[in-house]
C-alpha cells in the first residue's frame, strides 16, 4: 500500500487513500536481559505503559478519546506480555474504556507490523489516530521459551534443524557469501559502538527516552535514564579473540550480535489531515511498506526482498534513499543487505547513530526504535527526502517501510507529486 500520493480535496471520500504520518515515537532505555539487568524486577507491560503515557503527556492537544486503536507487539506472549497487550496497556495507561486494543506477533518485526497494520487502517479511512509499538522482556521471557514447533517442520524438511537458532542462521550467511568475512563483521560491530557513542554525546539519543522508575529488592529505588547494553571503547583488538558461541571456529561473536535486551517502544500515527486538525507535529510521512519471505536458514536476507518490494511500490530506487535504519540483529545480516544494494560498509547513510549491536534488540519493540532514530536524523537532514527502516525477522522474513521527510526543503515536479 502506498500512502504518499497527495489526497483529493475530500480526503474522506469513498476510495480515497489518506497520507499517514508518524506524529512521535518514544522508547524506554534498553536494559540487559539478565538477573542483574535494569528491568530484572520490572514488568513488561509496565514498560509499555510508560511509553504510551509519555506520548500522551508530550501531546496534550491529542484528546485520548480520539485514539482509535492501540496495537502492541510481543514475540513471547505469555505472563506479563500476554493478555491482549494493546487493550491491557491502553487501560493501564489511562486511555478511555472506549479505546480498543490488540496484540501482534511477527517476531522481531512486531512493532513494525503494529505500525503498518494500523497505518493501513488510517490510510483507507477506517481510523484517524492510533498508537503502535512493542515490548520484549527477554529476561523474563526468552525467545522461543515454552514454544512447541510442529514436528512436521523437521519431519518434512520444511526448515533445517538449526533454522530456529538465529545465531546459526547468521553463521549460514557467512557460509553462503564468502565475501562476508569475520573481519568485515568485526569492523562493523566496532563501528556500531562508535557511532552510538557519538550520537549519545551529541544529544541525539536521550530525547526519545522515557525514564523508568525501578524498584530492586536489594538495591532499593532507582531510575533508568540511559541504555545499559552499549560497550563504549570497544576496539578491533578487544573483539579479535572473542569466542564463536554458535559454531566452533565460526565467525559470529558477541561483538557482532545484538545482546539479549529488555525494553519497549511506541509511536502515535495519524492521518495527515487529522494531525493538522489537532495541531500535532509530523516527524515522518509514510510512503510504502512491504514484507517478504526467504529460506529460514538464511533468515538475515529478509530485508533484501522486502526492500525491493517497498521501493518498487513507492516508485523509487535505492539511489533515492538518503538514510537507512536497518536493525543489527547480526553484523553479517547488515553486510548482506549492503552488498545486495552495492552500498559501502562505512556508508554514512546507514545507521548513523549506531544500531542494535550497541543499543540492544528487544525483539518486538525494535521496529519503532528504528523509526524514532530515522525521524531525528531527518530533522537534522532537510536535504534528504526519503529514508527507510528495515529488519530481518525470524523464520525467514523481512520487513521494510519507506518514509518521506516532512522537513525536506527540495522541490518536486508535478509527476512526483502525483506518484
Amino acid at each position: 500500500m502506498t500512502t504518499s500520493a497527495r489526497p483529493p480535496a475530500d480526503a474522506r471520500a469513498p476510495g480515497a487513500v489518506r497520507r499517514v504520518v508518524m506524529v512521535d515515537a518514544v522508547r524506554t532505555p534498553f536494559g540487559r536481559a539478565r538477573k542483574d539487568g535494569l528491568y530484572a524486577h520490572t514488568r513488561a507491560d509496565d514498560l509499555a505503559v510508560k511509553t504510551v503515557r509519555e506520548l500522551l503527556r508530550r501531546h496534550p492537544q491529542l484528546p485520548p478519546e480520539r485514539v482509535d486503536d492501540v496495537a502492541l507487539a510481543a514475540t513471547t506472549q505469555q505472563g506479563d506480555q500476554g493478555l491482549t497487550l494493546g487493550r491491557t496497556v491502553a487501560m493501564l495507561a489511562g486511555l478511555p474504556a472506549s479505546v480498543p486494543g490488540f496484540a501482534i506477533d511477527r517476531m522481531c518485526a512486531g512493532a513494525m507490523t503494529a505500525v503498518t497494520t494500523t497505518a493501513a487502517a488510517i490510510g483507507v479511512g477506517a481510523q484517524d489516530v492510533t498508537v503502535a509499538g512493542g515490548v520484549e522482556h527477554m529476561g523474563r521471557h526468552p525467545m522461543g521459551f515454552d514454544a512447541e514447533p510442529n514436528p512436521r517442520f523437521l519431519a518434512e524438511r520444511l526448515v533445517a534443524p538449526d533454522a530456529l537458532n538465529m545465531g546459526v542462521t547468521a553463521e549460514n550467511l557467512h557460509d553462503r557469501f564468502p565475501a562476508l568475512t569475520r573481519a568485515r563483521a568485526d569492523a562493523y560491530g566496532v563501528r556500531s559502538q562508535e557511532r552510538y557513542a557519538r550520537a549519545l554525546a551529541a544529544g541525539a539519543i536521550t530525547p526519545d527516552l522515557v525514564p523508568v522508575a525501578l524498584r530492586d529488592p536489594e538495591r532499593g529505588w532507582g531510575l533508568a535514564t540511559a541504555d545499559e547494553p552499549p560497550r563504549p571503547g570497544t576496539t578491533l583488538e578487544s573483539v579479535a579473540g572473542l569466542p564463536t558461541p554458535f559454531r566452533p571456529g565460526g565467525r559470529v561473536t558477541a561483538a557482532t550480535s545484538a545482546p539479549l535486551t529488555d525494553g519497549a517502544a511506541a509511536c502515535v500515527l495519524a492521518a495527515e489531515d487529522v494531525a493538522a486538525e489537532l495541531g500535532l507535529p509530523v516527524r515522518l510521512r509514510m510512503v510504502s511498506f512491504a514484507y517478504a519471505g526467504v529460506d529460514p536458514d538464511v533468515m538475515g536476507l529478509g530485508p533484501v526482498p522486502a526492500t525491493h518490494k517497498a521501493l518498487d511500490r513507492a516508485g523509487l530506487t535505492m539511489d533515492d534513499i538518503g538514510l537507512v535504519e536497518i536493525n543489527e540483529a547480526f553484523a553479517v545480516q547488515v553486510l548482506s543487505f549492503l552488498d545486495a544494494f552495492g552500498i559501502d560498509d562505512e556508508d554514512p547513510r546507514v545507521n548513523p547513530y549506531g544500531g542494535a549491536i550497541a543499543v540492544g534488540h528487544p525483539l518486538a519493540s525494535s521496529g519503532v526504535r528504528l523509526m524514532a532514530q530515522l525521524a531525528r536524523q531527518m530533522a537534522e537532514r532537510p536535504d534528504v527526502r526519503y529514508g527507510l527502516t528495515t529488519m530481518c525477522v525470524g523464520l525467514g522474513q523481512g520487513g521494510t517501510v519507506v518514509w518521506e521527510n516532512p522537513h525536506w526543503t527540495g522541490t518536486t515536479t508535478r509527476e512526483e507529486d502525483a506518484r
